[in-house]
């Protein structure tokens, strides 16, 4: 007989961004997500009866709304800036040190807890690139803190969900690129549907930490489908 399904309580940061709002979307129509905390600077504009918000100015400091963050099970770090024009210092800050203050929080809080940290294609500590390197070294720092799972994703290009309200706009004029991307490039072409659904599938599984490559995103979604 199969054992009573427990309570999937999740976290999400990065929910005003394209990839948050995606994940976001489809924990809300999952049966298997119980509860949704969305942490942000504004307001991401949605409403559900099992969605809360948080409004957090400061993502270095997280003591004065610590009370609210305990008893999840998982969260899905969708939070990031693009290294394009911005200075190394910066952008250390703004993508390892942040990253890590909040799973260093959340650990701290959760028993147990799944950490989803979306990270990108082309991830790589050992890389020429400086934010191939930083986002490796946040990879790498995130399996030594104690959560019960890690998952790095290295999603490449991302179809949107129809309609989303922060999806970038350029993305009208060159989704006609994805199914010819999907069939020669499989590895680096995936939807937002399918990264928010492998998402939600590491709740299925146990003590794991690994990387997610595009193939294994679409392959983890598809999981008890």
């Amino acid at each position: 007989m199969e054992e009573p399904r427990g309570k999937n309580k999740v976290i999400i940061t990065g929910s005003t961004g394209m990839v948050g709002e995606g994940v976001l979307i489809q924990c809300l129509k999952s049966a298997e997500i119980d509860s949704v905390l969305v942490i942000n600077r504004k307001t991401c504009g949605y409403a559900h009866p099992k969605l809360k918000e948080i409004i957090h100015k400061d993502f270095f400091d997280f003591s004065s709304i610590e009370q609210h963050l305990s008893s999840y099970n998982a969260c899905f770090f969708c939070l990031g800036i693009s290294s394009v024009g911005v200075a190394d210092d910066v952008y250390f800050k703004m993508t390892y040190t942040l990253t890590m203050h909040v799973a260093q929080t959340l650990s701290k809080l959760n028993n147990a807890m799944t950490f989803c940290y979306v990270s990108g294609s082309g991830t790589n500590k050992n890389g020429r690139l400086k934010w191939q390197k930083v986002k490796g070294d946040t990879e790498t720092d995130l399996y030594q803190l104690p959560f019960e799972q890690v998952f790095n994703f290295r999603p490449g290009f991302i179809k949107p969900i129809p309609g989303q309200k922060f999806a970038h706009k350029f993305y009208k004029y060159i989704n006609w690129m994805f199914p010819l991307g999907r069939k020669f490039f499989p590895n680096g072409f995936c939807t937002m549907e399918e990264l928010g659904d492998a998402m939600i599938n590491t709740l299925k599984h146990h003590n794991e930490r690994k990387i997610l490559e595009g193939k294994d995103i679409i392959a983890l979604a598809r999981q008890g489908t």
